[in-house]
C-alpha cells in the first residue's frame, strides 16, 4: 500500500513556503532600505545632517587656515567626496568654480551650504562646539621656527615636572603654532596645592619670533584703540595667557577690561584686536570661497508616502511575491517528478526491476543513475545467487546419488558389500566432505572470520612442501613438477592457508596438462612484495572465459564431469584466501599455450635470531 505523505510534509509545499517567506523579507527590506536611503537623501539635501556637513566644513577651513591659495585644494575635495558620499563644491563669491568633486558641467545647488573663511568661523572647534572668531589653525607670523619650539618644550617640560612634584596632574598640549602648553584640570589652583612657584612666567614670556608678530599686531590694533580712547602706550602683549586659551593674548586682554567691570570698554578693545588679528593673518590664508554640498540636482526627488506610493509599494512587493511563487513552484514540480518517479520503482516488488529515467543532470539525475546501477546489480546478485544454489545443488546431487544408489542395492542384497565397494562409498563421502568445507571457507571468508595464524615463512621452503605433497600425483599424470625460488623473499602468513591456497592451483594446473608437459611453481621479491606463480604448459583457457575464472562454481567445461574438474570453488578459495592475507590473485593464459596464476602478497623480512 502507497504511503500518503501529509501536505505539510511534501517537499512543493516546504519550498513554497520558504521561497514565500524569502520573498516577503527581501520585500519588507527593501522597502525599509529604500525608506531609510531616501530620507537619509532628504535630511542631507535640507542639510539636516549637520555633523556630516561640519565635518566637512573644518576640513576645508582647516586647508585655507594653512594655504595662502585654493592651488591644491582638488585632492582634498576629491577625497572628502569619496569618504562622506556627498558632491562638494568650492567656488569664488562670484560663483567661479573653485574645485567640484562631480563631472564638468554638473550644475550646481541653488544655494551654498556655507561659507569657508578661516578668519570668520562660527562653525569650527576641536571639541566640536561652535563658536565665533578666528580658526585656531590660522598661526600666519606665530608659527615658531624648530630651535624655538625646541626652548619652548624644554620650559613645558620643566614646569610639568614641577607640578607633578606637588601632586598635580598636568597635560601638554602642542598648538598649531608649535607652542607647547602646559594645561591642568578645570578649576585647578595651583597655589591651593604650593605650586605657585612652578609659574616663573618664562614659559608665557614670547620667543623673538612672537614678539616680532604681537609688534605687529599692536602696530595694526592701535589707531583702532586710540579711536576708541584706549591708547595704553607701549606693548599690548607683554605676555600668553597662561591658560593656553589664547595664545595670541587678546583674549587674556580683553578679559581684563570685563573683570574690571568695564564691559563696553572689553568689547571696544575685542573688536580692535580682532580686527587687527584679521588684517595680520589674511596673507597667510586662502581666500574665501562659497561651500555646495549635496547631489547637484536642483529638482531633488522628494520621497511622500501617500496613499498612491502606499499602493505602488504593496503592488510591486504582492507582484514580486507572486513570481517568486511561481517559479518556485515550476522549480519544486520538476524536482519532485523525478523524486516520484524513484519512489514508484523502488516500491516495485523485487522480481521488476524497473529503470528510471534519467531526465537532468542535477543532484536528482546523480540519484536516478545510482539507483538504476543499484538496480542492475540486485539484477545480477539474484541471478548469482540462483546459479549459486543450483550449482551447489548440482555438486551434492552426484555424491550423494551414488552413495543413495550403492547402499539401496546393499540393502536389497543385489550387490555384496565388499571393500572395492566400502572404498568407492568412501571417496563420495569424501567428495561431499571437501565440498561441505570449500563452502565453509567460502563462507568464513565472506563473513571475515577466516581464522588465520601468521608466522614468518621463506617463500622457498613453501613451494617445496607444495611440490612434495603433489609429487605422487604428478608422476601419475606424467606431468613434471618444477620449483624457482627466491632465497630472499619470505612472507607473513598462514602456512596452512597457503598451502591450501597454493595446492589448489597446482591440482588445477596438474587437471589440465596433458602428459609430459610441466607445472612449474615459483617465488621471486618484486619491491614490497612476494609473488607466487604457478605456470602450467596445458591447454590454457580461452578469452572469452579468463573473467570467470575466479567466479564460484564455474568451469570452462560445461559438462562438470568430476574426470576434467572439480567442484568449482577451488579459485574461488584462492582468491578469498590472497585478499585475507592483504595479497591478490590474477590469471592470465592465451588458448594452446597454457595458463599462468599469479598470486600477489606483502614482503617481510626473516624471523630475528633467538641469540
Amino acid at each position: 500500500m502507497k504511503r500518503r505523505i501529509p501536505l505539510r510534509k511534501r517537499l512543493v509545499v516546504r519550498l513554497l513556503s520558504v521561497s514565500a517567506l524569502i520573498a516577503v523579507c527581501s520585500v519588507a527590506a527593501t522597502a525599509w532600505l529604500a525608506v531609510t536611503t531616501t530620507t537619509s537623501a532628504l535630511k542631507e539635501e535640507q542639510g539636516q545632517d549637520l555633523a556630516a556637513d561640519n565635518s566637512i566644513l573644518a576640513r576645508l577651513s582647516g586647508y585655507a587656515a594653512t594655504h595662502s591659495d585654493w592651488t591644491d585644494v582638488r585632492r582634498t575635495v576629491r577625497q572628502l567626496a569619496a569618504e562622506t558620499g556627498r558632491r562638494i563644491a568650492l567656488t569664488t563669491a562670484d560663483r567661479t568654480l573653485v574645485a567640484d568633486s562631480a563631472p564638468r558641467g554638473t550644475p550646481l545647488p541653488p544655494r551654498p551650504a556655507a561659507t569657508v573663511d578661516p578668519l570668520r568661523t562660527d562653525t569650527y572647534s576641536e571639541s566640536g562646539a561652535q563658536r565665533s572668531g578666528i580658526d585656531p589653525r590660522v598661526v600666519g607670523p606665530y608659527r615658531l621656527p624648530a630651535k624655538e619650539r625646541a626652548q619652548v618644550e624644554a620650559l613645558a617640560a620643566k614646569r610639568k615636572q614641577c607640578y607633578e612634584h606637588y601632586g598635580l596632574q598636568p597635560g601638554i598640549v602642542r598648538t598649531a603654532s608649535g607652542r607647547t602648553v602646559v594645561t591642568l584640570p578645570d578649576g585647578t589652583d595651583p597655589a591651593s596645592y604650593g605650586a605657585a612657584v612652578c609659574e616663573d612666567g618664562r614659559l608665557n614670556t614670547p620667543t623673538p619670533t612672537e614678539r616680532k608678530a604681537l609688534a605687529d599686531l599692536t602696530d595694526l590694533a592701535r589707531p583702532c584703540l586710540k579711536q576708541a580712547g584706549l591708547d595704553f602706550g607701549g606693548q599690548l602683549f607683554p605676555t600668553f595667557d597662561p591658560s593656553g586659551k589664547d595664545l595670541f593674548g587678546g583674549g587674556y586682554l580683553v578679559a581684563k577690561f570685563a573683570r574690571a567691570g568695564k564691559e563696553a570698554t572689553a568689547r571696544a578693545a575685542q573688536h580692535c584686536l580682532l580686527t587687527a588679528r584679521r588684517t595680520q593673518l589674511e596673507p597667510y590664508v586662502a581666500p574665501v570661497a562659497d561651500l555646495f554640498l549635496g547631489i547637484g540636482d536642483q529638482n531633488t526627488s522628494r520621497f511622500d508616502m501617500s496613499p498612491a506610493n502606499k499602493a505602488k509599494v504593496i503592488g510591486a512587493a504582492g507582484l514580486v511575491l507572486a513570481v517568486t511563487v511561481a517559479v518556485t513552484a515550476l522549480v519544486a514540480i520538476r524536482l519532485v517528478r523525478p523524486l516520484r518517479a524513484l519512489t514508484e520503482a523502488a516500491q516495485q516488488p523485487p522480481e521488476l526491476h524497473v529503470r528510471v529515467p534519467v531526465t537532468t543532470r542535477d543532484e536528482t539525475g546523480i540519484l536516478a543513475e545510482a539507483f538504476n546501477d543499484l538496480t542492475e546489480r540486485r539484477a545480477r546478485l539474484e541471478a548469482q545467487r540462483k546459479a549459486m544454489v543450483s550449482d551447489i545443488a548440482h555438486e551434492l546431487r552426484s555424491p550423494l546419488t551414488n552413495i543413495r544408489g550403492w547402499l539401496e542395492v546393499v540393502r536389497d542384497g543385489v550387490v555384496e558389500p565388499d571393500p572395492p565397494l566400502l572404498d568407492s562409498l568412501h571417496e563420495e563421502a569424501l567428495v561431499l566432505q571437501w565440498i561441505i568445507d570449500d563452502l565453509q571457507d567460502l563462507a568464513a571468508a565472506d563473513a571475515g572470520t577466516l581464522p588465520l595464524h601468521r608466522e614468518p615463512l621463506r617463500a622457498g621452503d613453501l613451494l617445496d612442501q607444495v611440490a612434495a605433497a603433489h609429487r605422487v600425483a604428478a608422476r601419475a599424470a606424467g606431468v613434471a613438477l618444477r620449483t624457482e625460488t627466491d632465497a630472499g623473499a619470505w612472507l607473513d602468513a598462514d602456512p596452512v592457508r597457503m598451502r591450501q591456497a597454493l595446492g589448489n592451483l597446482v591440482s588445477n594446473a596438474l587437471r589440465h596438462t596433458p602428459a609430459d608437459g610441466t607445472v612449474t611453481l615459483a617465488a621471486r621479491r618484486d619491491g614490497a612484495d612476494v609473488v607466487l606463480t604457478v605456470t602450467d604448459t596445458g591447454s590454457g583457457i580461452a578469452p572469452e572465459d579468463l573473467p570467470h575464472v575466479f567466479d564460484r562454481f564455474w568451469r570452462a567445461e560445461k559438462s562438470r564431469s568430476r574426470r576434467t574438474g572439480g567442484s568449482g570453488l577451488g579459485l574461488p578459495i584462492v582468491r578469498h584466501l590472497l585478499a585475507a592475507h592483504d595479497g591478490t590473485a590474477e590469471a592470465a593464459s592465451e588458448p594452446g599455450q597454457g595458463a599462468v596464476f599469479t598470486l600477489r602478497l606483502p614482503a617481510a623480512g626473516p624471523p630475528a635470531d633467538p641469540a
